[in-house]
Parts: C-alpha cells; sequence; structure tokens
C-alpha cells in the first residue's frame, strides 16, 4: 500500500467510502479520455485543502492497483499568504514517499492591490495561480495539469454562469489551455464533495485553511453551494440528476443558433399526390 494509507480506518464504512471514490475516479477518466494522447506524468496540484489531498490519495491508489500508468508529482504553489505554514506540506508529502515540488510566488500582494475594495478574490488568485502551475507542469515535463475540483464545484460554477454570466458553461473535466500543450484534468468530476470531506477527515490530513477568499463573506459561490444544499435536502438526489444533465444536452431544444442550425430547420416539401 502507498504510505498514505498507513493509517488509514479499516472500518466497513471507510473501505465502501474509498472504494466509491475510486470508481467514480476511474469513471471520471475512462468517460473523458484522460489517458489518451500517450499523457505519462501528471502534475498534481496541492493546496493544502481536503480535495486536492484526496485528489492525490485516491491517485495513488489508482497507481498502486496498475490502473493509471502515468507518474505523479504534487506540487503546491505557495502564494505568500501571511501566516501560511510553509513546513506543513513538504513534510507531509516527504514522510510519505510523493515526488514533489513546492514553489514559492507572492500572488497573495498581487491579488491584495488589484481587487478593489469588496470585490472577491477568487477569480484573479484563480487565474494567477493556473498561469503558474501550467508553467510549472511543462518545467517538470508533465503532460497534465490535475485539479481537485469536484461535483458541486462544477454545479456551482454552472449556476454563477447561468444566473450572472448570462451562458450555459462549467468546469470541465478535461481542457486544452491557451497555449495548447498541456491538459487540465479534473478526475474528481463525479465524486461528491461530502465524501472527499468525510474521506479527508479519516485518513487525517493536515488541512491547511485558505487565509485569503477564506476570509471573505457573501461570496457568489457560497450562495449557489446554499441554494444547492438547500434543493438537495428537500429532493435528495438532485445534484447527481443536474450532473448527469451536464453530460446530456440536446443543442436542438435550447436557443444558440451557434450550436444548431434553426435556419436550415424547414418542413419536407410535400409530394403532388400528398396534396
Amino acid at each position: 500500500m502507498p504510505a498514505i494509507f498507513a493509517a488509514m480506518p479499516q472500518s466497513v464504512s471507510f473501505n465502501k467510502l474509498r472504494k466509491r471514490l475510486l470508481r467514480q475516479t476511474r469513471q471520471a477518466i475512462d468517460d473523458f479520455g484522460m489517458l489518451g494522447g500517450g499523457t505519462r506524468r501528471w502534475l498534481v496540484g496541492l493546496s493544502g485543502g481536503k480535495d486536492s489531498y484526496a485528489l492525490l490519495a485516491i491517485l495513488m491508489d489508482l497507481q498502486w492497483r496498475g490502473l493509471l500508468p502515468v507518474e505523479l508529482i504534487a506540487c503546491n504553489l505557495d502564494q505568500g499568504q501571511p501566516n501560511f505554514p510553509k513546513h506543513v506540506l513538504p513534510d507531509y508529502l516527504t514522510s510519505i514517499g510523493v515526488k514533489h515540488r513546492i514553489e514559492y510566488r507572492d500572488t497573495y500582494s498581487i491579488v491584495k492591490e488589484k481587487v478593489p475594495a469588496g470585490g472577491t478574490y477568487c477569480a484573479l488568485c484563480s487565474r494567477l495561480r493556473r498561469g503558474n502551475l501550467y508553467r510549472i507542469a511543462r518545467e517538470e515535463g508533465c503532460d497534465a495539469l490535475v485539479l481537485g475540483h469536484h461535483r458541486e464545484d462544477i454545479l456551482e460554477t454552472f449556476f454563477m454562469n447561468f444566473f450572472h454570466g448570462g451562458r450555459l458553461a462549467t468546469m470541465p473535466a478535461k481542457l486544452l489551455n491557451d497555449d495548447g500543450d498541456v491538459m487540465l484534468l479534473r478526475p474528481l468530476a463525479y465524486a461528491a464533495e461530502d465524501d472527499l470531506a468525510k474521506f479527508a477527515a479519516a485518513m487525517e490530513f493536515p488541512i491547511i485553511p485558505c487565509d485569503l477568499c477564506g476570509s471573505q463573506d457573501g461570496l457568489e459561490r457560497n450562495a449557489m453551494k446554499a441554494m444547492l444544499s438547500g434543493i438537495e435536502a428537500r429532493m435528495p438526489g438532485r445534484k447527481d440528476t443536474m450532473l448527469r444533465a451536464l453530460g446530456h444536452v440536446n443543442p436542438s431544444h435550447l436557443l444558440d443558433p451557434k450550436l444548431f442550425d434553426f435556419k436550415s430547420l424547414l418542413p419536407e416539401p410535400k409530394d403532388d399526390q400528398d396534396r
């Protein structure tokens, strides 16, 4: 077993949870062809939060089982946040024998300077972090950058675009970056946030909270999260239904003429015999 699982619980409930996350991750990897194109080296973005820790553990589990023929490199981008415990991630990754890279870039100061008072940090912070991770992936010879976004992240992004952006779009499970040289993968696309939280708690990962976006109240994403939680509480299973809907799109039943040629949609001409 990978060393990351050395102290895992031996309970039946944890075993079921682990198997469910493994199954969902394998399904996403297969559905979206994440191993296509000869990808053999993945850079795993590790923030120190529950989702990225769980992602690393699940990928290592699949690797150990011979189901993921790629080399994994964990990477943390130290963004210069005050009081960030710099020793936690390198110490932990070293203790479990994971190849890793810790990169320091003070994007924190840039975000604080550029975002006006009352504005939200997440968009700019994410862009700066993503740009650095793409660069590191190139430097490490990686084919893909792998992130720990899950089912709720995808649904929340969809509704943020729906309500505030006026478009139908969300986080794709697989995306080619603008330069066309690094794939962005989200293998946890089918995984529920609650499951990842239970998994991380059971594994006792050394969680590091985000003091930047975590310090802001009233974020749009928080409103979407609350809305989805309310829907799920009233109608259990709706989150899975909504996620399935994102994979079953019928362009002819929407309103985008760029996706469907409505102008050419005409009735069949009738033969003279039918008149």
